[in-house]
């Protein structure tokens, strides 16, 4: 029998040269030619007054490596970033065998949010000298994911109280409940813990509501607040709701560079658009366009990119319905889905408007049920279009048997409604017009074609590759520092496969 060196994988002592663990062409021998040689940080420095007395500090530029190096490789916590710097001689070799407490970590990554913008654009200034932005077109997308905050503890500030009071009537029925037993006999350890909680709890409500106003939308309309992160939302993805942030980025075509960055605690998206293109504007051209999916479609977008003379693509709700090459997406809604059932749940088919008999001349409007609707405005306007709009009656309508396909809510709303536009009315959206054709036309869906091959594979790098799972801190500030060092490293990531760091290393003594 053939007999083989015994492998041994003991505790050893062994010498190692740090320097030569940070091999050329990888991604943390660029991120150490990058911060050392490229990156100003001395606006660190205002963080520190040790110069005469105190203990030596970690060097900002070191941190700095550590937290990147740990988030390529999709680790987040602190406490592992500590055991990786004291274990992983990759880590050792970054560091410069410094090994930081994770408490040392933590704070560097909360108190980085007003200077991570500033070495987020000088990463992109070397990434321009480099010629890895093309500036034909910037693509603009977003991605929702959950933060570190409780939906449970989400609501109205009228919900919020309604939960409070809650709470404090079920601490009041639970001592009530022990006095009637025996005053004598003391409650069990479980009941008084959860009397705590409940108590600690409504306190916790009752001193955000006493400190916070209620959310408003740019509309006015109410938002829900939330106790454990006021700034994240409540938003509806594929997967179920979440409580957390939209991270969007703009990606240049050329090499997938991220020229811009921001984390908003809002599902809409269309408040972004703007300040983005804003944020790219030292990089873009004049032939430069930006595109970006219906998410990000409205009239004061529009206007405003014209007003910025931007070219641009934004696709509409219905663009997907007017481009025959989308005729049998249906087809594929229908399949079933590894992580999630995509099968339509049954629903009653809903009458639509072409369903009612309307007389324009006689001003007249027969519901399905063969029911006269009264007029309730005949020179109606929404949006600038004018129309005539029909109510059904209560006599009618309550009783009928066809009520659950007139009403999207049958249960609460009595009598439907239902409006006829006039035919061939000018557009009271200009912009949306004109968008409409530009997009709808061979050149324009050729170009807004190359968007989601832009954007997408970077969004799949990092949340598959560099596992973004989940946003853990708090706060807007906070939280858009943490996805602008996610988009640094993938930035970063794109200089180490272009050879970045090759001739400084060889150059180095």
């Amino acid at each position: 029998m053939a007999r083989y060196k015994v492998v041994d994988r003991s505790a050893r002592f062994l010498a190692v040269s740090l320097e030569a663990q940070l091999t050329v062409g990888s991604f943390e021998h660029a991120l150490d030619v990058l911060v050392d040689e490229e990156l100003e940080l001395s606006a660190f420095e205002r963080w520190y007054h040790n110069d005469e007395t105190g203990a030596p500090a970690y060097d900002p530029a070191v941190m700095l490596k550590i937290v990147l190096l740990a988030y390529s490789k999709g680790v987040v916590s602190s406490r592992a970033i500590e055991r990786l710097c004291r274990e992983n001689v990759v880590f050792m070799a970054i560091s410069g065998d410094s090994a930081p407490q994770f408490t040392t970590i933590a704070k560097f990554v909360r108190s980085v949010a007003g200077d991570v913008a500033d070495v987020f654009a000088r990463v992109l200034l070397v990434c321009d000298r480099l010629g890895l932005i093309g500036r034909q077109m910037f693509a603009i997308d977003g991605v929702k994911l959950p933060s570190n905050a409780d939906k449970r503890h989400s609501g109205t500030h009228a919900e919020l109280l309604h939960d409070a009071q809650r709470m404090e009537a079920a601490v009041q029925k639970m001592l009530e409940a022990h006095r009637q037993d025996d005053q004598a006999i003391k409650p069990r350890t479980s009941t008084v813990d959860r009397i705590e909680r409940l108590q600690r709890q409504a306190r916790r409500i009752r001193a955000f509501l006493a400190t916070h106003a209620e959310r408003r939308s740019a509309k006015g309309t109410v938002r829900k607040s939330n106790v454990t992160d006021n700034d994240s939302a409540k938003m509806a993805t594929q997967k179920g709701v979440v409580q957390g942030y939209t991270a969007v980025a703009a990606v240049d075509e050329h090499a997938q560079i991220i020229v811009a960055a921001h984390a908003l605690g809002s599902g809409s998206e269309q408040s972004v658009l703007l300040p983005m293109v804003d944020w790219t504007r030292a990089l873009r051209s004049d032939e430069t366009i930006i595109t970006a999916d219906a998410g990000y479609h409205s009239e004061d977008n529009l206007r405003g990119l014209c007003e910025r003379a931007v070219p641009a693509m934004i696709a509409d709700g219905l663009m997907r319905k007017r481009d025959p090459r989308f005729a049998g997406q249906a087809r594929h809604k229908a399949r079933p889905d590894a992580l999630y059932d995509k099968t339509p749940k049954p629903s009653i088919v809903k009458f639509r408007p072409k369903d009612f008999t309307f007389d324009p001349l006689a001003g007249t409007c027969l519901c399905p049920a063969g029911k006269k609707l009264y007029s309730t405005g005949s020179a109606c306007s929404t949006n600038g279009r004018k129309h005539h709009k029909f109510q059904g009656a209560k006599r009618d309508c309550v009783p009928c048997e066809l009520r659950a396909r007139c009403l999207r809510h049958p249960e609460r709303t009595p009598t439907p409604q239902v409006a006829f536009f006039e035919k061939n009315q000018a557009s009271p959206l200009p912009y949306t017009q004109l968008m409409k054709q530009a997009i709808d036309s061979e050149r324009g869906k050729a170009l807004y074609g190359r968007r989601i091959a832009t954007v997408e594979p970077v969004f799949a790098n990092l949340r598959y590759n560099k596992r973004l799972e989940r946003f853990t801190l708090r706060t807007q500030p906070k939280v858009n520092t943490q996805w602008h060092l996610y988009c640094l490293v993938h930035n970063i990531e794109k200089l180490a496969h272009n050879g970045y760091g090759t001739k400084q290393r060889a150059a180095r003594p």
